[in-house]
C-alpha cells in the first residue's frame, strides 16, 4: 500500500518533494514508493531503524544518488533531470552534517569551516565574515586555529555544523549527527539545530536515536524497510 504524505494546500511553499520514489540495491528496495512534501522552515525528523532508508533519501537530495523510479524536488529544482556539471549549484543551496564528521585534519578548524567558501571563489573578507560568524554561532569561535584532532566529538560536530551552514543554506539535512555523542553532547546538538531553524533553516535530522527523539517534538516521518509509515509527531512516537 503506498502512502501518500503530500499535505493538502498550496505547493508553493514546498522546498522538498519527493513524488513515488524508489530504490533498488541488488533486488532489495531501498526506498518503495515514498512521495512526502516539506515546506519552508520546517523541522523534520526522519526515522527509522539502521537500513531502513533514510541516509538513501538524504543523499537523493544533494544529487549523490539517483532513484530508480519517481522524481525529486529540491528549492523548485528537479534533481532527477540535473546534469551532473549542476550537482555542485544545487548543493551550495544545502547544509550537510555527517556522523563521522569529515573533517581535514590536516587543516584548521577555520579552513574546514572555509573549505565550501573558497570552491566557490568567495573573497577572502567574505570569508573571513562569514566563517567568524558561524563559528561564533555554534560556540566554537575560539577554537578556529586549532586542528580538529585537538577537539572533542562534540566540538568537532559543531564545526561540522558550521561548515554547514557557513554559506547561508535553505535546507541543512544531518545523518545521525549525535551517533558518536553523549546524551549531554547530544542535547547541545539538537539545541542548535532548533536555533538554525528558528532563524528560517528547513531543517532534516536522520536519527533513531531515543534521545533526539525525547527532545525534540516535531513532524515526524517514519521509514521502515524503505516504506514510509502515517505520520505523527515524536511524542506520540515515543510514548506508543
Amino acid at each position: 500500500m503506498t502512502i501518500h504524505t503530500l499535505r493538502q494546500g498550496n505547493c508553493v511553499d514546498a522546498i522538498i518533494q519527493l513524488i513515488h520514489v524508489s530504490k533498488w540495491y541488488d533486488r532489495r528496495a531501498a526506498l518503495s514508493d515514498v512521495t512526502i512534501e516539506i515546506e519552508k522552515g520546517d523541522f523534520v525528523l526522519l526515522m527509522g531503524p539502521s537500513g531502513a532508508g533514510k541516509s538513501t533519501l538524504l543523499r537523493m537530495l544533494i544529487g549523490e544518488e539517483q532513484p530508480d523510479e519517481g522524481q525529486v524536488f529540491v528549492h523548485g529544482r528537479n534533481v532527477t533531470k540535473l546534469k551532473q556539471s549542476e550537482i555542485p549549484y544545487l548543493r551550495r543551496k544545502i547544509g550537510s552534517v555527517f556522523q563521522d564528521f569529515r573533517l581535514l585534519s590536516k587543516k584548521s578548524v577555520f579552513d574546514n569551516v572555509a573549505l565550501p567558501l573558497v570552491v566557490q571563489g568567495v573573497s577572502e573578507k567574505d570569508i573571513r565574515r562569514k566563517v567568524t560568524e558561524a563559528l561564533r554561532a555554534v560556540g566554537v569561535d575560539h577554537k578556529k586555529d586549532q586542528s580538529p584532532n585537538s577537539l572533542s566529538a562534540g566540538e568537532q560536530q559543531r564545526v561540522c555544523i558550521a561548515r554547514a551552514i557557513v554559506n547561508g543554506p535553505v535546507v541543512l539535512l544531518a545523518d545521525e549527527p549525535t551517533g558518536n555523542l553523549d546524551p549531554e553532547r547530544t542535547g547541545e546538538i539538537i539545541e542548535l539545530f532548533k536555533l538554525i531553524n528558528a532563524r528560517g533553516t528547513t531543517v532534516i535530522v536522520a536519527t533513531h536515536d531515543p534521545h533526539v527523539m525525547k527532545q525534540i517534538n516535531r513532524r515526524a516521518v517514519t521509514l521502515i524497510q524503505g516504506v514510509l509509515m502515517p505520520e505523527g509527531r515524536v511524542a506520540e512516537r515515543v510514548e506508543g
